[in-house]
């Protein structure tokens, strides 16, 4: 039986992150993970001697002075990573109907804008009327912008609560096309037709506009790096621990079981794994069971299928941008696909290699796919799901090539090999409930459904990650920052992340 400071559930983003804030403010801390690997979605696999990223695809807010660069120097992490910027011009390329024409996302709000005036000249306005508006979001929210705070509720303006992205976005202009290409990273946030709230559409694509990068040789680097610096602080991070319990006490929680068996005892504990998962695994009376039944019935954001594709040897040239493709001119549609209909769109990259600046060693190919397209195949394990669910993914993966094809003629024929995921694989391998890309969605609709403390009712249980706040590194790392700041005091902290 061990005895900590605090212990933290779930080495994602959230967790290491907590981890290395309060271990380098001199608490003792332990990381649990079950799973063989940490990380969560900052896992990679190799295949074919090549890194793909399971869900770290690119990063922004990476410029000095910029928030995430702040916080990375703080984590003593910062001048450790292997970055490659994005091209100034374009970080990412959106195009319909694979027709020849693509729209470019720009670097900064000036080019952002001279760019789009490029395709549509007469939409000054709109342009100007669509920046301010994402401008005043981002600045109104302060831990984004690391300014002290009165308390972790209330920190976004109602109004940004219940107002739709897709609702201001066409509010913003009558062109159509304009209105698709504001819109068209919505992948980045699952963004649903009057669902998805303004906060989420400005945050995410404001991150990407002021800078965007991606890691080179995979994203791991950012996991090893943070567990590095909890180790350095006289931290503990556990792997093949999976916790079954947080043991309740008259004072909260006592400590955590594992499925080994072993307790591992604290004073405070964060969980990093999805809310409602967390609350199965506690009988404490300090939560209600309404609260309970909220929880457990917030929808979440569907899951994903990915094509992860080895190129022959100088094949195929490397892309410095992302790339968006729809097949629809409704952006806000790709999970209502039919069999006949699937997929609507995708999203492709080619992820940076230190091997080579010229020629991509591999691709990646990502659409959104529901859990319950493959939910017969639920409680199957991981390369014992047998041959029906081989041809399923083998007919799903030839059929997202088609529409590669469309607009990249002569893919296929670059490919050395491919390999798969479904939302069962992103569900087993990153620990993510029912394969969620993005965990719980925000409802502008109903802002509480999915309102999720960081500080639970149980006095000393504490919650991070993607499904509490604003999914993505830089949603994850602030809400690590909110999490952290209930024990150590926010301003404490943010002072001292803003001094780094």
């Amino acid at each position: 039986m061990s005895n900590y400071d605090v212990v933290i559930v779930g080495s994602g983003l959230g967790g290491l992150a907590c981890g290395c804030i309060l271990s380098k403010e001199g608490l003792n801390v332990c990381v649990v993970e079950k799973h063989f690997q940490i990380g969560g979605c900052l896992q990679t696999f190799k295949r074919d001697n090549c890194v793909f990223d399971t869900g770290m695809h690119y990063i922004g807010s990476m410029d000095d002075g910029q928030v995430l660069n702040q916080l990375f120097k703080y984590f003593n992490v910062m001048d450790k990573l292997k970055l490659k910027k994005l091209d100034d011009g374009c970080f990412d390329r959106i195009n319909f109907h694979a027709d020849s024409k693509d729209y470019d996302y720009a670097i900064g709000y000036d080019r952002f804008k001279e760019t789009m005036l490029g395709y549509f000249p007469e939409e000054s306005a709109a342009l100007d009327k669509y920046i301010s508006k994402i401008k005043e979001i981002t600045s109104s929210l302060k831990p984004y912008n690391l300014r002290e705070i009165d308390s972790a509720m209330n920190m976004i303006n109602s109004e940004y609560l219940m107002q739709s992205a897709s609702g201001f976005i066409d509010s913003c202009t009558d062109n159509i096309m304009l209105r698709n290409i504001l819109g068209g990273t919505n992948p980045l946030y699952a963004g649903e037709r009057n669902v998805s709230p303004i906060y989420i559409h400005a945050v995410i694509n404001n991150h990407f506009i002021e800078s965007a990068y991606r890691f080179v040789d995979g994203g791991d680097q950012l996991a090893s790096l943070l567990a590095g610096e909890i180790r350095n602080n006289g931290g503990t991070v556990l792997t093949k621990k999976k916790v079954v319990e947080f043991i309740s006490s008259p004072e909260g929680i006592s400590g955590i079981k594992t499925a080994d068996g072993d307790v591992i005892e604290g004073k405070h504990f964060i969980s990093n794994i999805h809310p409602a998962e967390t609350l199965k695994m506690t009988d404490s009376s300090f939560i209600k069971n309404a609260y309970r039944i909220r929880v457990s019935s917030a929808p979440n954001t569907p899951s994903t299928f990915c094509l992860y594709a080895s190129f022959k040897q100088n094949s195929f040239k490397y892309m410095n941008h992302n790339y968006y493709c729809y097949g629809t001119d409704d952006i806000w549609s790709g999970m209502n696909y039919n069999d006949k209909t699937w997929p609507k769109g995708y999203m492709l990259l080619t992820p940076a290699s230190s091997k080579s600046e010229v020629w991509a060693d591999c691709g990646i190919i990502m659409t959104y796919m529901s859990y319950d397209d493959v939910k017969k195949w639920d409680d199957s394990y991981v390369e014992k799901r047998g041959d029906e669910y081989r041809d399923f993914k083998k007919e799903k993966a030839e059929k997202l090539l088609d529409s590669v094809e469309e607009r990249f003629p002569g893919f296929r024929s670059k490919i050395n090999n491919y390999y798969t995921s479904s939302p069962l694989t992103y569900r087993d391998y990153t620990g993510t409930y029912r394969g969620s890309i993005y965990g719980v969605m925000k409802d502008c609709n109903n802002p509480l459904a999915s309102y999720i403390p960081t500080k639970t009712k149980i006095p000393n249980l504490y919650m991070t990650g993607k499904n509490i706040s604003i999914h993505g590194v830089l949603g994850v790392t602030i809400c690590s920052l909110l999490t952290c700041g209930e024990i150590l005091g926010f301003n404490n902290i943010i002072r001292k992340v803003r001094n780094a």
